[in-house]
C-alpha cells in the first residue's frame, strides 16, 4: 500500500469521526456555551496529544510554531461559526452545507492562484447553489442565520485546507497537528472568559460529547488530517471529505430521529452531486476505462 493510499484511508476514518461531530456538538450545546465547548474540546485534545507526542513537541522549531498558530487561528474561526450556527439549524443541514468546503477549495485556488475554474467546478457550483436553495430557503426566500453561519464555516474551512497543504510540506506534520489543537483551544478559552462563564460539564451526556469530540473528532481527526495531507492532495482530501454529510445524516436519523422534508432531501442530494461533480475527473476516468478496454481487447 503506497503512502497516498494510506493517507486516503486515514482521511476516510477521519471523515467518519467528523460526521459524528455534529451530533456530539448538538448534545454538548444543551448545557455548555459555544466557546466553552470549543475550549474544552480542543484543550483536552491538545493535552492528550501532547502527552503522546511530547518528544516531538520538544524538538519543534519556530517555523512549526508559527505554522501551528496560523492553522489554529483559522480553525478557531471555522469551528466558532459552525458551532454557533449549529444552535440554529439541524444536524443534517449542517452536515450537507459544511460539505460545500469541497466546492470552495477549487474555487479559492482558482481565485488566489489565478487559475480558470474547470467546467466540472462550474457544474458543481450550479448544482450546489440549487441544492442550498432547496435545503435552506423558507417560504419567504430567506436563509436562516444558522444555515448562513454553516456556509461561512465551510468557506473558512476551505481556506484551512489550502493553507494546511502549503504548511505541511517542510515541517513535522504531527507536531503541527498537535500545536494547532492548542492554539484553537487557547483562542476559544480566551473568548469564553471574555463573553461567557466557562465551566466543566455537569452531566454524563455533556462529558460523553466533550470526550468524543476531544479524542475522536479533534485529537485523532485533525492530527490525522494534517499527517495525511502530507502524502495526498487537496483534491483527494476534498473528495473524501464529501462523505461527511452522509455520515452526519445517518447518525442524526439513528440517534435523534432527525428527518428532512422531501424538498430538503432533494436539496441535500443536489449539494452532494455538486460536491462530487466538482471533484471527480469524469473525462480522465473515461479515458482510462477506454485504454483498459483497448488493452483487454488486444490481449484476447
Amino acid at each position: 500500500m503506497n503512502n497516498q493510499l494510506k493517507a486516503d484511508f486515514m482521511m476516510i476514518m477521519v471523515t467518519m469521526f467528523w460526521g459524528s461531530s455534529y451530533l456530539f456538538m448538538k448534545m454538548g450545546l444543551h448545557s455548555i456555551q459555544e466557546f466553552n465547548l470549543i475550549a474544552l474540546r480542543f484543550g483536552i485534545a491538545f493535552i492528550l496529544a501532547g502527552i503522546i507526542f511530547y518528544k516531538r513537541l520538544c524538538k519543534m522549531d519556530l517555523h512549526t510554531f508559527k505554522a501551528g498558530f496560523i492553522l489554529g487561528t483559522i480553525l478557531f474561526l471555522a469551528l466558532t461559526v459552525v458551532t454557533i450556527g449549529l444552535t440554529f439549524t439541524s444536524i443534517s443541514n449542517a452536515g450537507f452545507l459544511f460539505s460545500l468546503t469541497v466546492v470552495f477549495v477549487p474555487l479559492l485556488i482558482a481565485l488566489f492562484f489565478r487559475k480558470k475554474p474547470e467546467k466540472k467546478i462550474v457544474i458543481g457550483v450550479l448544482f450546489s447553489i440549487v441544492g442550498i436553495a432547496l435545503l435552506t430557503l423558507n417560504q419567504h426566500l430567506q436563509i436562516s442565520s444558522g444555515d448562513f453561519l454553516i456556509i461561512l464555516g465551510a468557506l473558512f474551512y476551505a481556506i484551512y485546507i489550502i493553507v494546511t497543504d502549503k504548511l505541511t510540506k517542510n515541517v513535522d506534520s504531527i507536531t503541527l497537528g498537535v500545536l494547532q489543537l492548542g492554539f484553537t483551544g487557547a483562542w476559544a478559552l480566551l473568548f469564553s472568559f471574555w463573553l461567557e462563564q466557562p465551566h466543566l460539564p455537569t452531566t454524563s451526556e455533556s462529558w460523553f460529547s466533550i470526550l468524543a469530540l476531544s479524542i475522536l473528532c479533534s485529537a485523532v481527526g485533525f492530527i490525522g488530517q494534517t499527517a495525511a495531507q502530507k502524502y495526498t492532495t487537496p483534491t483527494h482530501t476534498g473528495l473524501i471529505f464529501s462523505l461527511e454529510p452522509v455520515f452526519a445524516a445517518i447518525l442524526a436519523y439513528i440517534f435523534v430521529d432527525e428527518v428532512l422534508s422531501a424538498r430538503g432531501y432533494l436539496g441535500a442530494t443536489l449539494v452532494l452531486i455538486g460536491v462530487l461533480a466538482a471533484k471527480i475527473d469524469f473525462k480522465h476516468s473515461l479515458i482510462r476505462k477506454g485504454i483498459r478496454k483497448t488493452i483487454n481487447e488486444s490481449q484476447v
